[in-house]
């Protein structure tokens, strides 16, 4: 990484992208960056148009109430994903926002394309970069499938590379029994469950090179081992690909 380019902050979200319960933290991301709200609700694209255009017009009232403009990124498939016009609009972000949906469609229509490059670029360059619910899941190294992780999962965008996040964790965690998380323990990896409406915020790495993340927001967020979880309470320091 070159001296001069610096990455930006990182905010990985249980739940609540573009929501007033999350201003707070949007507005801490946007704090001393360009005042241009890159949105991309990409993972929601399975769902349809009008799924689509509830993410794009919540986004809308989100930018608006933080006084920035919107810029939506409307990549649907691999095809939109590598359109240079796409790319291009990324250009001078001050943050830039994965929204809800499928996170494997999500990394898989991203991962090694044009508009990729260009998140990763502008992200490396200052921008803050943020992922919630699916968005959350595909910034890391893996992707589980939530809801039988014995099924296996996806490769994800690996900006934190040893992370496996499973969001809206405290309404999932009553359903799934901390045992079934067992196949997601690997050495070396990290499973982080974040609750509705929180976020784990970094502002950028430690003098060793580690980003250290700290819980924000209603819940709590918690790190899985074995079949017990511990809640956040000091810095989680973790690898990010920069």
């Amino acid at each position: 990484m070159a001296a001069d380019r610096t990455p930006g902050r990182i905010a990985l979200v249980g739940s609540g992208e573009y929501l007033p319960v999350m201003h707070d933290i949007e507005e801490w991301l946007l704090a001393d960056r360009p005042a241009r709200y890159v949105q991309l609700a990409t993972a929601a694209a399975p769902e349809g148009d009008a799924v689509l255009n509830s993410w794009h017009c919540l986004g809308a009232e989100a930018a608006e109430r933080l006084g920035v403009e919107q810029i939506v990124i409307d990549v649907r498939t691999r095809a939109d994903a590598d359109d240079a016009e796409h790319a291009e609009a990324i250009a001078g972000a001050g943050l830039i926002y994965l929204s809800g949906g499928s996170p494997r469609h999500l990394a898989r229509t991203l991962a090694g394309t044009r508009v990729w490059a260009a998140i990763a670029s502008e992200w490396r360059a200052g921008a803050s970069l943020a992922g919630c619910s699916a968005g959350a899941m595909a910034l890391g190294g893996y992707v589980p499938e939530i809801r039988h992780p014995r099924q296996g999962g996806t490769d994800g965008l690996a900006v934190l590379p040893d992370l496996r996040v499973l969001p809206h964790f405290d309404k999932f965690s009553r359903f799934i029994p901390d045992s079934v998380m067992r196949p997601l323990i690997m050495p070396g990896k990290v499973v982080v469950g974040i609750d509705e409406n929180t976020a784990l915020l970094s502002e950028g790495p430690s003098a060793d090179g580690l980003w250290d993340f700290r819980s924000r927001g209603i819940g709590s967020a918690w790190t899985i081992e074995h079949d017990r979880k511990h809640r956040v309470n000091a810095p989680l320091r973790l690898r990010v690909e920069a």
